[in-house]
């Protein structure tokens, strides 16, 4: 039986939420409305170390050089806030933030799962898709400000009236004509929490991020050693950083996610800084297999850990730090014998003064 662009759009809208989804809308598949901005961003180098933005920058910029034909793009968000646990800080360790999207189970297995499906919804009325989650060259945040799942906000993170920002985007390409959303207005007015709140000054104007001072990219894209003028701003953080996530007024009204697959684990929420340094390069995989912390293997997170401790930790730490000062992994080696040398400063600095 055929059917109309606007009924298939309604069954689709319909199914998406069925699996889980908590928002699905529909853009017209134009080019991103800020394809000029990005290429200036790129070439002013504040992309860093993530080259795959610049060997994509075609396709980001041009939906058609991904998938030939396409008509639409299909834009679907999935919640993943979940409220912290009861405490439980070490009353003798050190412990580290994480971002809240990586407390759980990888996103990218969580959200691909689900894309499989709607991939396979829309085969059986004769659409060809690209489907995407955070993996492929398209500039996921103009297209879904297009289709008005939220607008642009000041961190340059979406924002959705009814999600805040604690969101997933996730993208299907489809041949089929559907009707499109209409974007919804800017509601940041003159709040710029979101730019205080940075710790090491990423965001250098409203909509302007330096990735190459963001604490997501140091802890995560960037795969070599962490700058030493920023390592003391980045305090406890070990993977991520959702400080402008947290300053957001939006946020007041998030909910919780069906999505139990987004709950914190121990390895996540439960363990100090201390005992992450004794990981074995087994042990760290098979501590963060499924989680999207195993994407940075233990060569990024020790480093990680190592830059906390030199922060937060105390001469307690000083013996698992020792042992990692001598690791084979020259990374972790040096920024081991940085965190060493800030603590020892600091119990200098304690010690009362004889006069």
């Amino acid at each position: 039986m055929q059917i109309s662009a606007a009924q298939l759009k309604v069954q689709l809208v319909s199914f998406a939420r069925e699996i889980g989804f908590d928002s699905c809308r529909v853009a017209a598949c134009n080019a991103p409305a800020h394809a000029n901005e990005f290429r200036e961003w790129v070439r002013t180098g504040a992309h860093g170390e993530m080259n795959y933005m610049q060997r994509g920058e075609e396709k980001r910029c041009d939906p058609q050089n991904v998938l030939a034909g396409a008509q639409s793009i299909v834009v679907v968000a999935l919640n993943y806030f979940h409220r912290e646990q009861a405490p439980r800080r070490s009353q003798t360790a050190a412990t580290g933030c994480i971002a809240r999207y990586a407390w759980g189970d990888d996103y990218h297995d969580v959200v691909a799962a689900k894309l499989d499906k709607i991939d396979e919804f829309l085969l059986g009325f004769g659409g060809q898709q690209k489907c995407y989650v955070d993996t492929g060259p398209v500039l996921e945040r103009d297209h879904a400000a297009q289709a008005g799942v939220g607008w642009h906000g000041k961190s340059t993170m979406l924002i959705d009236e009814r999600l805040g920002t604690w969101f997933f985007l996730a993208e299907i390409l489809t041949t089929l004509e559907l009707p499109p959303d209409d974007p919804v207005p800017d509601r940041c007015g003159t709040c710029d929490r979101c730019i205080t709140a940075c710790p090491t000054g990423a965001i250098t104007a409203p909509h302007r991020l330096d990735a190459r001072r963001c604490i997501s990219y140091l802890t995560i894209e960037l795969k070599s050693a962490i700058p030493v003028e920023l390592r003391p701003l980045m305090g406890d953080r070990i993977f991520g950083c959702d400080d402008c996530l947290d300053a957001c007024p939006w946020n007041r009204f998030a909910q919780e996610s069906r999505e139990s697959a987004f709950r914190a684990r121990r390895s996540t929420a439960g363990m100090s800084l201390r005992e992450y340094l004794d990981l074995t390069d087994a042990e760290f995989r098979a501590l963060f297999k499924k989680s999207p912390i195993k994407r940075i293997k233990r060569r990024g997170f020790l480093r990680n850990v190592c830059v906390a401790l030199g922060n937060a930790g105390d001469p307690r730490d000083l013996p698992a730090l020792e042992r990692v000062a001598a690791d084979p992994e020259p990374l972790i080696a040096e920024h081991a014998a940085w965190a060493i040398h800030q603590i020892r400063n600091r119990q200098k600095q304690a010690q009362p003064q004889i006069v």
